[in-house]
């Protein structure tokens, strides 16, 4: 039997079984998206800002549902329909490669480092190293992740973050109505649009966070809320481990395409409803987690004039149940650990399915046969350089004394700007584009969902210019995107020139 006549759930409770990329998914985002930055949202703007954070949770849904559209129905992976854009061949694709290259040891850092945080607060070693002692903890700590990141994969993956994903829905969700919210002021928040802007009280306890621009603020926001664009394409390659529709199948030809648009009934089209309710359980729970943590962060830090910042990333949020009982801080360290824990794996799973894209795109039959030292090569360079980063802010914080500005979000910044906002628009307009160039009319996207991604596409490119505009040291950044696209643009030639030499050759 092939993958497509493999029969499609038909109850309820079967389609909530298929449930699995979208765990991974959501779980990647709840770590640092809800715990972290939903609670400083709502902090800083009370229920306000939930309008925006269901906007973009809505705006990210339809860009990976339109990709998971593409694979399930064409077996081509968009990262590879990349290599088929006008101009030098896969300019954009290794433009994107290289910008990865750096930017996920960046997010690996900053997972590790928030994890450092909290290890550090639970053992009251805080003040060690003049503070720098949050990295060298978030540095061991990854350390001990290699070792299961390197012998486990999807399978593993998806099994952890099923049950960490349970335990945080329930959690959140007895947390929020035990502390009996303003229900009708929380549901206007998430369907009035409002104008934001920061409470009187913060110039004074964070000046440095006040003299900011509130945009800059909303956009590292819309970065990290809902997942980031390298999220969404490792989303898609997941895929193919669940072997739905014609994703594991390999590229299918424009003739079985045809023949496909004419059958309605046909099984590769019916598996498109699977992507589909996977990444609608996800975002929902997104939009669950961001709605309970944007309250809780109204209710119990925002009242006390409290942050999640770089010197206090998860401890502030232990409230959230300490003041319902003391007893209950080991649950929500043991909690914000695991869910900190799997963001930070499933980080590297990502880069991992990233780089496999890359040389499946490149060589498919090599990158099969050399698929796990591919693996092997991206956790080394990921984990690595994530070290080289921490154990560079743990001598900044150390050389510095304890009252030194730490600099970790302004390195990410950056980093977030690109990942989790205008690549993402980068991508909704490849969706747009691979669509139209691809399919038959009979298998494109529905009107919604093209309208969806185009207004996504505007949203995400016209913030994260703005973000780069607004943001300090946004002009050497958006430098280093120019810098990176001419290095792809060199990389592509390169590589063109190369094939070309190889095939001359073995045609003599």
């Amino acid at each position: 039997m092939t993958d497509i006549d493999t029969p499609l759930p038909r109850t309820t409770w079967d389609w909530l079984r298929i449930f699995g990329p979208g765990a991974i998914m959501a779980s990647l985002t709840i770590g640092t998206g809800e715990l972290i930055f939903s609670t400083r949202g709502g902090a800083l703007f009370g229920y306000r800002i939930l309008f925006l954070f269901i906007a973009i949770s809505i705006l990210k849904w339809a860009l990976v549902v339109a990709s998971s559209h593409h694979i399930v129905l064409t077996g081509v992976h968009p990262y590879g329909r990349l290599f088929q854009l006008p101009g030098p061949r896969g300019y954009l694709a290794w433009t994107l490669f290289f910008l990865a290259v750096v930017a996920i040891p960046i997010w690996v850092a900053f997972h590790s480092s928030v994890l450092g945080n909290l290890v550090a607060w639970v053992t009251q070693t805080r003040d060690g190293l003049a503070g720098g002692i949050d990295y060298v903890w978030g540095a061991l700590i990854l350390l001990g992740v290699l070792a299961w990141t390197a012998t486990q994969g999807y399978t593993a993956l998806e099994r952890v973050q099923l049950f960490v994903v349970s335990a945080m829905v329930l959690c959140a969700g007895l947390s929020l109505v035990l502390l009996r919210p303003d229900w009708g002021a929380l549901l206007a928040g998430a369907v009035l649009p409002q104008r934001l802007h920061y409470p009187a009280w913060l110039e004074e306890a964070y000046p440095k966070i006040a003299g900011q621009p509130v945009w800059v603020e909303a956009t590292r926001y819309v970065g990290v809320i809902g997942g980031a664009a390298y999220d969404y394409m490792a989303y898609t390659s997941f895929l193919r481990d669940k072997r739905w529709g014609n994703a594991a199948a390999g590229p299918i030809s424009p003739r079985e395409l045809e023949v496909m648009a004419h059958d309605s009934d046909h099984p590769a089209r019916r598996w498109t409803r699977a992507p589909l309710v996977d990444c609608s359980i996800s975002f929902l729970l997104i939009i669950a987690f961001t709605a309970c943590f944007v309250a809780l962060g109204a209710l119990v830090l925002g009242a006390e004039r409290q942050l999640p910042d770089e010197a206090n990333f998860l401890n502030h949020q232990a409230r959230f149940l300490t003041r319902l009982h003391p007893w209950l801080l080991p649950l929500y360290v043991s909690g914000a650990l695991l869910t900190m824990l799997g963001t930070l794996y499933g980080t590297l799973e990502v880069a991992c399915a990233l780089s496999s894209e890359m040389a499946l795109s490149l060589h498919p039959e090599w990158a099969s046969k050399q698929a796990k030292q591919i693996r092997r090569a991206t956790i080394a360079w990921c984990s690595f350089g994530a070290i080289a980063i921490l154990v560079w802010l743990a001598v900044h914080q150390i050389t510095g004394g304890a009252g030194r500005p730490r600099v970790l979000l302004a390195i990410l910044t950056p980093a977030n700007l690109f990942t989790g906002v205008l690549g993402c628009g980068l991508f909704c307009l490849l969706n747009l584009w691979i669509d139209r160039r691809f399919l038959p009319r009979g298998l494109r996207m529905p009107i919604w969902l093209r309208a969806i991604n185009g207004l996504a596409a505007a949203t995400f490119v016209a913030l994260g210019v703005k973000g780069y505009y607004d943001a300090p040291g946004g002009a050497y950044a958006a430098a280093a995107l120019g810098g990176a696209l001419l290095i792809g643009l060199a990389a592509a030639a390169r590589y063109e020139s190369r094939s070309q030499s190889t095939r001359s050759s073995r045609n003599r």
